[in-house]
C-alpha cells in the first residue's frame, strides 16, 4: 500500500468502547496509503478504547459529528467494539452522518459490531455484508443478506467479522477507497 489514497480524507466514526485495534489498524492502513484520517465522535476530547472488555488507550478526537459533514470526506471507517456502535447509534447526528455517505455514493468500511450503525442508518436493505455473528439477525431484519466470510464487498461497502479479519479488511478497504464513489451505492441508499 503505497500512495493509493494520496489526497483522500477519511473519517473514522467512534466513541467510548471502540475496539482499539479495529480503529488503529484501518487508520494505519489508510495513512500508509497516503490518506489523511480524522477521528470523529459525539463529544470532543478523548474516547476510551477497549481491548475486548479491558480498557485500552485513550484516543484523541479530531472533530465532533456536529462539526463535520459527509461531503468533507472521501470515505468512512466504522470500527466495532460492542459499546461503541451501541452508544453511537443513539446519536441522530451520527446516524445521519453515516447515511449521508451512502446517499453520496462514498465507500464505507465497517468491522465487527460497526455494522450496527448501518442498520440504524437504514442502509443495509438489499445488500450483502458480514459482521460479528451476533448482528446477523439485526442485519436480516433490516433487509440485508448476512454472510459468514472474512471480508465482503458490496458496491463500496466493505465489511468484516472480527479483529482476526483485519489484514483482509484493510487491504480491501484501501482498494475500495482508492476506487472512490460507487453509483450503485448511491442509488441503493435513496
Amino acid at each position: 500500500m503505497a500512495n493509493e489514497l494520496q489526497g483522500k480524507r477519511i473519517a473514522i466514526l467512534a466513541t467510548d468502547g471502540v475496539e482499539e485495534v479495529e480503529l488503529t489498524k484501518p487508520r494505519q492502513a489508510a495513512r500508509e496509503a497516503g490518506a489523511k484520517t480524522e477521528l470523529i465522535s459525539t463529544t470532543s476530547g478523548t474516547i476510551q478504547a477497549v481491548n475486548g472488555m479491558d480498557r485500552a488507550d485513550q484516543l484523541p478526537v479530531d472533530k465532533t459529528v456536529d462539526q463535520v459533514q459527509a461531503s468533507d470526506y472521501d470515505a468512512l471507517i466504522l470500527p466495532g467494539g460492542v459499546a461503541n456502535p451501541d452508544r453511537m447509534r443513539q446519536n441522530d447526528r451520527a446516524v445521519q452522518f453515516v447515511r449521508a455517505f451512502f446517499q453520496q455514493g462514498k465507500p464505507v468500511a465497517a468491522i465487527c459490531h460497526g455494522p450496527w450503525m448501518l442498520v440504524e442508518a437504514d442502509v443495509v436493505r438489499g445488500r450483502t455484508l458480514t459482521s460479528w455473528p451476533s448482528l446477523q439477525t439485526d442485519i436480516r431484519n433490516a433487509g440485508g443478506n448476512w454472510e459468514d466470510v472474512e471480508v465482503d464487498t458490496d458496491h463500496g461497502l466493505i465489511t468484516s467479522r472480527k479483529p482476526a479479519d483485519l489484514p483482509a479488511f484493510c487491504q480491501k478497504m484501501v482498494e475500495e477507497f482508492a476506487e472512490g464513489q460507487d453509483q450503485l451505492q448511491r442509488t441503493s441508499a435513496a
